[in-house]
C-alpha cells in the first residue's frame, strides 16, 4: 500500500449508517476501505468527466477549423427535409416488402 495519512471527515448520521451497514454485511472489512472505493469511484469519474471534456473541446476545434463554408439555417433545414423525406420513403418501401 502507498503511503497512508489519517484524516478527519464530518458525515451525516445517513452516510455513517450506510457505510457502517456495508461494513456490517461484510460488503467491505473496514469504513477505510469503504472510503477508499468510494474516493476511487469520485476519481474515475473525475477522469471520465475530464475525457468526455476533451473530447468535446477536440470537436469544438476540428468544427472550428473546418475549411468547409458554413451553413446558413435555411439551408441545414433544407438539408434536414431531405433526410426526413429520404428516411420515410425507405420505411414505406420496407412496409411494402
Amino acid at each position: 500500500m502507498q503511503d497512508a495519512e489519517t484524516i478527519s471527515i464530518t458525515m451525516t448520521s445517513e452516510q455513517l449508517r450506510a457505510v457502517r451497514e456495508s461494513v456490517a454485511l461484510g460488503e467491505y472489512a473496514s469504513t477505510s476501505e469503504v472510503l477508499r472505493d468510494a474516493v476511487r469511484l469520485w476519481q474515475r469519474q473525475r477522469e471520465e468527466h475530464a475525457e468526455r471534456l476533451n473530447a468535446i473541446r477536440a470537436r469544438i476545434r476540428r468544427s472550428l477549423d473546418d475549411p468547409r463554408p458554413s451553413l446558413t439555417l435555411d439551408q441545414v433545414d433544407a438539408h434536414l427535409e431531405e433526410l426526413f423525406a429520404e428516411a420515410e420513403k425507405s420505411l414505406k418501401d420496407a412496409g411494402r416488402a
